[in-house]
């Protein structure tokens, strides 16, 4: 009991002494006014350790411990110490971009010990610790679905934990942009943490790994990132560039605090999510001559809205590769530019500069275009110089957010702008959801049941009269099921559905009223328009999609 007794003792004297150390760490930092860091939490790079000797970096109480290209992350006990200034100047000369933290000797002695493994890793693992292409490359050709990209990662996972933040980090992009993921979420647990990944607008978990694990892909995002290693108690963004296949892909990167950790979500802007033409967004026959006509204007100003994720963007970036010419000149404002699109101007505001949407559109303004887009439209002052811009000869795209195609209006005199304004500046006013696509590859006929039968009649009960209504009797629908190629969701890819509210004479008229939505309905109903519904009721029939997955994305 005497010797458990005194185990314990010992096990409390170095707990107060690391903590004494850790302390004093972190009130040196602020003195010299430099990051604290705690190594015992962060990932040392062996690629990173290895730029600096190990006589050199303990005679200089200095250890290099993460590096992307030229910039690296150094730990020091004391930046005056002459043979630390001595080292981070030569560094700096080098051309390397230092990033300096505090740390305790506890933390260096951690990051020294890793020495021993140097020779090992350079002749086992060279070149793992950075994103490298020819590595991404390797993996994109063997991830075809969910279940071979499982697989891969697994034995990525079990591996050595040196090897295993950068293969997991590449592993992962690379799986993501084989199957098209538009999200990746590391969720951390009490005593794991999750990847799932975003396909087709639903989230499927990927795999499970361990605590470890995570704070080493934690550390590795963050550096990359460019997002503080030793900030974990506020939400941060990052970003970075990844070439595959000499193609450019952007990846936003985000953090929020959470009970067990950090969650980490890396939006993947896959340049093959805005490749859709004008014709190609799925349009039904009758919409697609209303927004034709409308693009095609000289003036005015189209109105797109939904949810976040519903392909606004897609949309709009789909209008401007419709009328790109040589003779006319396209300015976009966006927060942020995600996709760049070639023959077009774009601006990114920066809310840290004060240069908003309403200054950005200023800004544009005398820049002598002929057709702009703005991201969105949330206040008075971008509303007000959208709309006047849209009644001085320019053509004007943006988006709102209403529920429908009828909010539009009302959602506008709620923001400030005058129904006198309204009517004449705005052209359409549309809607959209997105619907997966039943898999070609597996999709089967099924005869319908009754319950399938009657809420189709019901949503195609008021279809306009300048469309014909299918025969619903004896009806067959075609039904999801799963194969490898759809990662066995029954679903590959996803199309529109939208709705469209022309702003005519009538209801130029309509809008001095400033009625209620239900009075924007019926006008609506009388220029015959389809609606999302009956869009997505119409993309069943025609074998598209399915009963399940319009009531999953529009509800009853």
């Amino acid at each position: 009991m005497s010797e458990f007794n005194e185990k314990n003792q010992e096990e409390r004297i170095e707990s107060i002494k690391k903590k004494e150390a850790e302390d004093l760490a972190q009130i040196l930092s602020q003195k010299y006014k430099l990051p604290y860091l705690d190594l015992s939490r962060i990932n040392i790079e062996l690629d990173a350790l290895k730029i600096l000797p190990e006589k050199e970096a303990r005679e200089g109480e200095i250890a290099i411990f993460q590096k992307v290209g030229k910039k690296i992350s150094v730990a020091v006990r004391n930046p005056e110490l002459p043979q630390t200034l001595q080292i981070t100047t030569r560094l700096k000369d080098e051309a390397y971009e230092l990033t300096i933290f505090m740390v305790s000797e506890t933390s260096l002695q951690r990051a020294w010990s890793r020495y021993s493994e140097v020779p090992e890793f350079e002749e086992v693992a060279a070149g793992l610790i950075s994103i490298s292409k020819e590595h991404l490359a390797g993996y994109i050709a063997k991830i075809t679905n969910i279940n071979n990209f499982k697989e891969l990662l697994a034995p990525i996972i079990s591996a050595r934990q040196l090897r295993t933040a950068s293969s997991m980090v590449e592993a992962i992009l690379a799986g993501a942009y084989a199957l098209e993921a538009s999200d990746i979420h590391i969720e951390p647990q009490e005593n794991e943490a999750k990847l799932r990944f975003r396909l087709d607008g639903v989230l499927n978990d990927i795999i499970n790994f361990p605590d470890s694990v995570y704070k080493l892909l934690l550390s590795r995002i963050k550096l990359i990132g460019e997002m503080k290693l030793n900030v974990a108690d506020r939400p941060q963004d990052g970003r970075f560039t990844i070439r595959i296949n000499d193609t450019d892909v952007e990846v936003r990167a985000s953090s929020l605090p959470g009970a067990y950790g950090e969650s980490i979500v890396l939006r993947v802007l896959h340049p093959k999510a805005i490749d859709v033409s004008f014709e190609n967004l799925g349009m039904h026959e009758s919409l697609r001559k209303i927004i034709e006509k409308a693009i095609n204007k000289p003036n005015g100003m189209i109105l797109t809205t939904g949810p976040t994720g519903s392909g606004k963007t897609t949309t709009l970036y789909a209008f401007i590769k419709k009328i790109l010419s040589p003779e006319i000149k396209i300015i976009t404002i966006e927060n942020p530019v995600e996709y760049h699109i070639a023959g077009i101007n774009q601006s990114q505001i920066d809310l840290s500069k004060n240069y908003d949407f309403a200054d950005a559109l200023r800004a544009v303004l005398r820049q002598d275009p002929d057709v702009i887009l703005v991201g969105e439209i949330r206040d008075l002052a971008t509303a007000k110089t959208a709309l006047n811009a849209a009644l001085t000869g320019h053509l004007v795209f943006s988006t709102l957010h209403t529920n429908n195609a009828f909010g539009t209006v009302p959602r506008l005199i709620d923001l400030g702008a005058t129904p006198n304004t309204i009517g004449p500046a705005v052209s359409v006013s549309m809607a959209q959801r997105l619907l997966r696509v039943l898999c070609e590859k597996c999709k089967k006929k099924e005869k319908a049941t009754a319950e399938e039968i009657e809420f189709l009649k019901k949503k195609l009960a008021e279809l306009p009269e300048t469309i014909k209504k299918p025969p619903l009797d004896k009806l067959e629908l075609w039904k999801a099921k799963g194969c490898d190629a759809c990662n066995n969701m029954g679903y590959k890819g996803r199309i529109g559905v939208y709705e469209a509210f022309s702003i005519d004479d009538e209801a130029q008229r309509l809008i001095l009223e400033n009625p209620p939505e239900s009075e924007y309905k019926k006008l609506a109903k009388h220029q015959n328009m389809l609606t999302m519904e009956q869009d997505a009721a119409l993309k069943i029939l025609d074998g598209k999609t399915s009963v399940e997955e319009m009531r999953r994305v529009l509800g009853e």
